[in-house]
């Protein structure tokens, strides 16, 4: 996951990044309002933005109010205000979570997931486009696009990306694809299947974007 992280605490910053990144997502650090402003379109850059509210040049629910007004990029609040009217206000101006310091990287990252199912859900209503990481899937126009870059599929390929997107990281055994994509349980497509999903990898770029589950079939690596 590509996350802007909007905190001056250097210390506390340093190791919240370096523990997502340990995760595998992408840290991209702001140290003010101003900064994190002049992040060029932040929301194509990043897919969540941890936001303090305790910054130098700004109020954080002020950054966080026109962060909101300029996009539907996930945000949650990070923050040591705890007080119930500071929840409340955050909520208010457009956070989608809050989480009062300290606390745990897996709390931090089971709130970040769900964040993350909430907004590409509203995406794919809104524009009939599903979002997975890097990657827009557009049912309507049956395009591809992977960090921003059109990727160009055959029809089969494109069903089965899909497939495999609308379930967000749960494994498909290979009967359901063959059943969904080609319409067969014919157990001689296993090796149409197989060739379909090695040239997918390869028209992504990331062979580890398409995960194989020994035994059971394929799935979309967590964002």
């Amino acid at each position: 996951m590509r996350i802007l992280l909007v905190e001056d605490d250097d210390r506390f910053a340093d190791a919240l990044a370096t523990a997502l990144r340990r995760h595998g997502h992408h840290v991209e650090r702001a140290r003010s309002a101003a900064e994190a402003q002049a992040v060029p379109d932040c929301a194509a850059r990043a897919e969540l933005v941890l936001l303090d509210l305790g910054l130098p040049d700004l109020d954080g629910v002020d950054l966080l109010r026109r962060l909101r007004a300029d996009s539907q990029i996930g945000i949650i609040v990070v923050t040591a205000r705890g007080e119930e009217a500071q929840r409340v206000r955050g909520l208010r101006a457009g956070a989608d979570d809050y989480l009062v310091k300290p606390f745990g990287v897996a709390e931090l990252e089971a709130r970040m997931e769900a964040v993350m199912r909430r907004v590409r859900s509203h995406r794919h209503s809104a524009r009939g486009t599903r979002s997975y990481g890097p990657l827009d899937v557009d049912e309507v126009g049956r395009s591809v696009r992977l960090d921003g870059a059109e990727v160009r599929l055959t029809r089969k390929e494109f069903d089965l990306l899909n497939a495999l997107v609308r379930a967000e990281g749960a494994v498909i055994g290979r009967d359901g694809l063959l059943a969904e994509v080609w319409q067969t349980t014919w157990q001689g497509g296993a090796r149409t299947l197989e060739v379909h999903v090695a040239s997918l990898r390869a028209k992504l770029g990331d062979p580890g974007l398409i995960e194989t589950v020994r035994g059971m079939g394929y799935r979309m690596r967590t964002p």
